[in-house]
């Protein structure tokens, strides 16, 4: 910057910020005030109108959009490049998906790429309940297995086979090994290959009768558990239940139980990469579980958080 520049920012108090000349005291309030951008995408099945009169999607974007922290918009699986276009997630740093009866219409490269975005740490995401088959979340899971196995250095990347599920969209049997999970071959001439047998990223069991579940807080000091209760009911909810064949959690965050003894894990966090993955599983789009006040909130904990 040359003498005569310096002088003049000097002079009328102005910093430049991107080529632009703004009034210093603006330059702290521009930082504090950028908000996170949250893209809440939905299928938008005709199935969610019994709960949620213009799609369960829009209905949580709405919620969101009450939080002066947050600029939210959604989009759904019919809109212009299925709502996921290149500019679109370019102006997300938070995704938020709704999937159920037309998960296999997002391809996996549109996957790839969004965990592709979640592990540059632009990108973070939140799959909500039959997310769990969709195409991000699986790819998500599949990548964070890959990781998992590469940590052990004395394998090759070229001796490892990674097998899929059997089938997609398949449920898993209670007696099923529990996937992701590795067999090891070793051959006389002292070579080991490994075949990583893929997640199911699915569950034994579910029943969709909307009885009432418990959901227990098991890490009351994590932010997204801020200001909830020890344990709280949820009065209509579809039930899952335990094993979930996805790669082990760093930290899972509450539980849910039903009257029958099913459980399972309704809060898994994962890192990937610089980015964060947050299944989050209470919610059906024939019960009206978002517009459960504590549910919301801890959506919301959940966008500060992971775009902190």
């Amino acid at each position: 910057m040359d003498h005569n520049r310096r002088q003049f920012l000097k002079a009328t108090s102005l910093t430049a910020v991107s080529g632009i000349l703004l009034p210093k005291s603006m330059t702290a309030i521009a930082g504090v005030s950028k908000k996170i951008r949250i893209l809440v995408w939905d299928e938008r099945s005709d199935t969610e109108k019994e709960a949620y009169d213009h799609f369960l999607g829009n209905y949580i974007a709405d919620q969101l959009k009450g939080h002066p922290e947050f600029s939210v918009s959604s989009a759904g699986l019919d809109d212009a490049e299925q709502g996921l276009s290149e500019s679109t997630l370019d102006h997300t740093d938070l995704l938020i998906w709704w999937g159920h009866i037309r998960q296999g219409e997002i391809s996996p490269e549109k996957g790839k790429n969004i965990v592709e975005r979640i592990k540059a740490g632009s990108l973070s995401l939140i799959a909500l309940h039959s997310a769990h088959w969709s195409t991000p979340f699986v790819q998500a899971m599949n990548e964070i297995t890959r990781r998992n196995v590469l940590k052990d250095q004395s394998v090759k990347e070229g001796d490892i086979s990674f097998i899929p599920p059997p089938k997609q969209f398949t449920v898993p049997q209670y007696d099923s090994r529990v996937t992701p999970y590795i067999v090891e071959r070793k051959f006389p001439d002292g070579q080991t290959k490994l075949q990583v047998h893929l997640p199911f990223c699915c569950f034994p069991a579910y029943r969709n009768d909307g009885k009432p579940s418990t959901v227990k807080v098991l890490r009351p000091e994590h932010p997204i558990m801020k200001g909830l209760p020890a344990s709280f009911q949820l009065t209509q909810t579809e039930m899952y239940d335990e094993p979930f064949h996805v790669p082990p959690p760093d930290q899972v965050l509450f539980e849910e139980s039903w009257a029958g003894g099913e459980w399972f894990r309704s809060g898994m966090l994962w890192n990937l990469g610089k980015g964060k993955v947050f299944y989050f599983r209470p919610g059906h789009e024939t019960f009206p579980v978002y517009k459960d006040p504590k549910v919301m909130q801890i959506l919301s904990n959940a966008a500060k958080w992971m775009i902190s």
